[in-house]
């Protein structure tokens, strides 16, 4: 996993695509608040926010 994240710092590095960086972690975001969501009482509600 590490090495997964170097690589992608250093793909960004080189290519000048920070831009990426905001939308990588707001959908890592999404995905552990799914993850984390789903078999919990609140997931109805965080459900309807989509």
């Amino acid at each position: 996993m590490l090495d997964l994240l170097k690589d992608l710092w250093g793909f960004m590095k080189a290519r000048k695509k920070f831009w990426l960086a905001p939308i990588i972690v707001i959908m890592l975001l999404l995905g552990v608040l799914i993850v984390l969501a789903q078999g919990s009482a609140v997931a109805p509600f965080i459900y309807t926010l989509f």
